[in-house]
């Protein structure tokens, strides 16, 4: 007998299973982190909507080249292709679909794609696909692509 899981607002909108406390708090901490050491190089957005191969993707953080604040003219969903993509997985998550997300990524032209795992305090840097660096518990997440260096302490804590 099949169980049918009814997804809430968020879920259908994002394309992409309600945060939890954990994704809650790593993503805010990598956020944090990024825009305590590089805010004069980045412009840092979390769960903005982007327009990625014609479909609107909601990554958890997303780094752009610096851009302007421009009061009275938003854009709603972003067609500028970020130079990193920040995914985190959520207890309900699939792995593998978050790393064939990474391919659509590479496709649409970022540099680089962090695919976090907390329940492991790991962060998967992919250079390209099926290229990645892994980072684990202790010790500083180097992206070269980007040229960021976080300390993994400070982001699972």
């Amino acid at each position: 007998m099949e169980t049918a899981l009814i997804k809430s607002e968020y879920e259908i909108e994002r394309g992409k299973p309600m945060p939890n406390k954990n994704h809650a708090i790593v993503p805010g901490n990598i956020y944090y982190l990024l825009r305590q050491k590089y805010e004069s190089s980045f412009r840092l957005m979390p769960e903005v909507s982007i327009i990625v191969e014609e479909k609107e993707r909601v990554p958890d953080i997303a780094i752009f080249e610096l851009m302007d604040f421009t009061p009275g003219n938003d854009d709603v969903k972003l067609v500028e292709t970020p130079l990193n993509v920040v995914e985190m997985l959520s207890p309900k998550q699939n792995l593998a679909d978050l790393i064939a997300k990474s391919y659509i990524y590479f496709q649409a032209g970022i540099k680089s794609y962090w695919l976090v795992l907390p329940d492991l305090t790991t962060i998967y840097v992919f250079s390209a696909p099926n290229e990645y660096e892994v980072f684990a518990k202790k010790g500083i997440l180097k992206d070269p692509k980007i040229q960021v260096e976080l300390n993994l302490e400070d982001i699972f804590k």
